[in-house]
């Protein structure tokens, strides 16, 4: 359940901690359904499970894009009941034209394993005003480009590859200084702070909000799956299409925040020469 103490927090300082908010059949759930996935090589395909391919991916781990397509683990955090609301609250405007084909859209939704020495340096910040990533309040609402659900799928403490945040730099006017990544020390004097958290426990943030991770020093993985929801109108941060089977499993609200954009054509026109996955309704 939403509350004021969650609203003031995340006005704040830009992002809040939901604890225990998955049970602990949902996390096993999540972990059997990631692991039936191969180890299949960087811009390789399993079904619609793409392998991202980074500039600089001995860095930043591995990450499963598309990740709703994984199992009903997965699809089940499309619209989870314990941060939906949360999500919605803060995306805003709920009652008005962003939300008129559907409450919040998923722009990019995927799994990263991160080992011992990989890490995501600090980015972002309030300065950049970018519309997919903003934080807003106006007229008494929320107007978030972008709300990243951040869930553990393994317990992450010191040397666990932590996720960074500066609190209050949703808000800021500056680009992060020279050097930010530098080190241990030059992060924390910028205000950086490791987020530790337990399987069950949600992060909820702002992508305006200056963020990455530490790298990992200890043995394994961690293990995280982030799902970011912006408004109703907005579309695929990297083009990605649900699959049609996807599309038909879902309920109607989860159809809406995965593929909220139907297209309308004339009777006559051919459907099936359009890509899979695209609902068409006819005027």
């Amino acid at each position: 359940m939403l509350t004021e103490t969650d609203i003031y927090k995340f006005d704040l300082n830009g992002y809040i901690i939901l604890k225990n908010a998955l049970s602990t059949n949902e996390i096993k759930q999540l972990e059997t359904e990631l692991e039936a996935i191969p180890n299949i090589e960087p811009n390789q395909w399993h079904g619609h499970i793409h392998r991202e391919q980074y500039a600089n991916a001995a860095k930043r781990g591995t990450s499963y894009q598309q990740i709703y397509e994984a199992g009903p683990g997965f699809q089940r955090l499309i619209d989870h009941p314990a941060y939906i609301d949360h999500v919605k609250h803060f995306i805003g405007n709920q009652d008005d034209f962003d939300a008129y084909l559907a409450p919040v859209y998923i722009d990019e939704c995927f799994a990263l394993k991160c080992e011992k020495g990989e890490h995501i340096g600090l980015h972002s910040g309030g300065y950049k005003r970018t519309k997919r990533t903003q934080f807003r309040f106006h007229n008494g609402n929320f107007h978030c480009g972008q709300i990243n659900v951040f869930i553990p799928l393994t317990d992450i403490g010191p040397c666990d590859g932590a996720t960074l945040v500066i609190p209050g730099s949703h808000k800021g006017n500056f680009k992060l200084p020279e050097g930010s990544n530098k080190s241990e020390a030059t992060r924390k004097a910028l205000g950086a702070i490791e987020v530790h958290l337990n399987k069950g426990d949600v992060l909820l943030f702002v992508d305006a909000i200056c963020h990455g991770s530490v790298a990992r020093i200890n043995e394994g993985e961690r293990r995280v799956v982030i799902y970011r929801f912006g408004p109703g109108w907005g579309n695929s941060r990297y083009g990605y299409l649900p699959s049609k089977e996807l599309v038909e499993r879902l309920s109607d609200e989860q159809r809406k925040i995965v593929q909220p954009q139907t297209y309308r054509l004339p009777p006559d026109l051919n459907a099936q020469n359009l890509k899979d996955g695209l609902e068409l309704t006819s005027p």
